[in-house]
């Protein structure tokens, strides 16, 4: 922790006159644009720059630069058999992530937003060490036209993105809820930015282009289809290795529809989302269409915010449905387990249904105070493919799966019931000594993983045990 210190106070005096590229467009202070300062979450008026195709001012120097410094330490290492390998830089700061982005003003109808993004611990190695690598991260380039008489104020335009609801304005949208940039080391497993947020089983790195409308600065339609990123297209998936690729079946539809409302300092949105998604369960082997993933995502969220200088308060709420029927050679598998009397256990299911619920509640003071609390709960199918441990059918006792590749995470992570519930709260607290910086701690705590509150694996570690601290230093310029 005190390296981060040292790290925000020796960058104070060269970020101290620096504002992102956006800022500079449009001659405004980050609280215009961002709530209480805190990006990426938008204000009434930063959501019009973006559904105005970030076109609002004059052109700019389009390019800014982020970074993340951070330590995560998770509450006990002990039950693994190789902390080292699986809590890698656990209790020490790190780079954690670093992006270029470049966005802004082309023409007055045609703006966007790209995000490149390096991970300096993309890969690890045996001997410890790491690799970095660069990727596409966040897309948006957009054409839009506003229309304004004496009866009506109207928003259209297109989008061209490669993650669904990366367009959308609310920060309750799936590629916003979630801000912090998440670092990879293993230290970082369980903190809040990888719990259960909202998302498409479609993934990111996909090629989307969408149709939205803006009436009255109150109803909002979006309407848009999403393929493989491929040909011109393979852009928006640029650094992407060809393995961990998302391949999707067809053309993927994509709604998004919002209602929202603005009084005084008072500002609702009421929403619903949905998407269909088929999706290749092997990137590099596409000849089998039985062999894909098939998603229904439907989402209901809404958001209010009080603005007046100088608070600025939020309250998110979210749930969601995820239908997910598996692939034909992953559906009624017998496991390797059999339950206490020596029994087969039931086959994996061919359909899974979950829902996650999250609430949050966040207050800035000034632009430079704040804090936030969120709390989240996913809930659904039990099913016997998510086993990672169970009893052996010839000794009755405990054994880890004989098909894990790596047993030794399976004493951190795995799963000894066939549930996926996952429940817990984050507490944040930050402080923005800059329009440009935040600094800031949250603590994630957990009553329930894989189901249950105590020895969820196996291997007797409970829910309790990946209770996380993590500790950042975001800067942008």
């Amino acid at each position: 922790m005190a390296g981060l210190w040292l790290l925000a106070l020796s960058l104070l005096s060269s970020y101290a006159n620096a504002i992102p590229a956006f800022n500079r467009q449009t001659g405004q202070n980050c609280v215009a644009c961002h709530a209480g300062g805190q990006f990426p979450e938008l204000t009434p008026y930063g959501r019009i720059f973006k559904l105005t195709g970030y076109t609002i001012g004059q052109r700019a120097m389009p390019i800014s630069v982020m970074a993340v410094a951070s330590l995560s330490r998770v509450a006990n290492s002990a039950a693994s058999d190789d902390p080292a390998a699986d809590f890698q830089k656990n209790g020490k700061p790190i780079l954690a992530t670093a992006s270029l982005l470049l966005g802004g003003k082309l023409s007055d109808n045609l703006g966007g937003f790209a995000q490149i993004t390096y991970d300096p611990y993309a890969l690890s190695h045996a001997d410890g060490s790491y690799s970095g690598h660069s990727g596409a991260d966040n897309i948006d380039i957009r054409w839009a036209d506003r229309f304004i008489t004496p009866q009506r104020d109207l928003i259209v335009g297109l989008s061209l993105n490669n993650n669904p609801s990366v367009s959308d304005p609310w920060n309750t949208a799936a590629a916003w809820m979630q801000y912090v940039p998440v670092p990879s080391p293993g230290s970082s497993r369980f903190i809040d930015g990888n719990t259960p947020y909202p998302g498409f089983g479609a993934g990111g790195n996909i090629a989307g282009l969408s149709a939205y409308a803006l009436l009255d600065g109150r109803y909002y339609a979006e309407l848009g289809g999403y393929r493989s990123a491929n040909g011109l297209a393979s852009v928006l998936r640029t650094g992407v290795h060809p393995a961990d690729r998302t391949l999707l079946r067809g053309l993927n539809p994509y709604l998004r529809l919002a209602y929202n409302r603005e009084w005084g300092a008072h500002n609702l949105m009421l929403g619903a989302s949905a998407m269909d998604a088929t999706v290749y369960a092997d990137p590099l082997a596409t000849a089998d269409p039985a062999e894909v993933h098939r998603y229904r995502d439907l989402a209901l969220d809404a958001q209010y915010q009080y603005l007046l200088d100088p608070h600025a308060a939020t309250l998110q709420w979210v749930v969601t449905q995820n239908r997910h029927r598996w692939p034909a050679s992953l559906a009624n598998q017998p496991v390797a387990f059999v339950d206490a009397s020596g029994s087969p256990m039931p086959n994996t299911n061919a359909v899974d249904l979950n829902h996650l619920v999250r609430l949050k509640l966040s207050y800035v003071y000034q632009a430079r105070y704040g804090g936030s609390l969120g709390v989240f709960n996913l809930s659904g199918s039990r099913n016997t493919a998510y086993l990672t441990a169970g009893l052996d059918p010839a000794t009755l006792s405990i054994n880890p799966d004989p098909l894990a590749a790596a047993p030794s995470v399976r004493a951190v992570d795995g799963n000894r019931t066939g549930s996926p519930q996952t429940r817990g709260a984050t507490l944040e607290l930050f402080w923005s000594p800059l329009q440009n910086m935040r600094i800031g701690a949250q603590y994630t705590a957990y009553d329930r993983y894989s189901g249950l509150g105590g020895n969820f694996n196996g291997f007797g570690r409970n829910a309790s045990d990946n209770n996380s601290l993590f500790t950042y230093v975001w800067l942008a310029y």
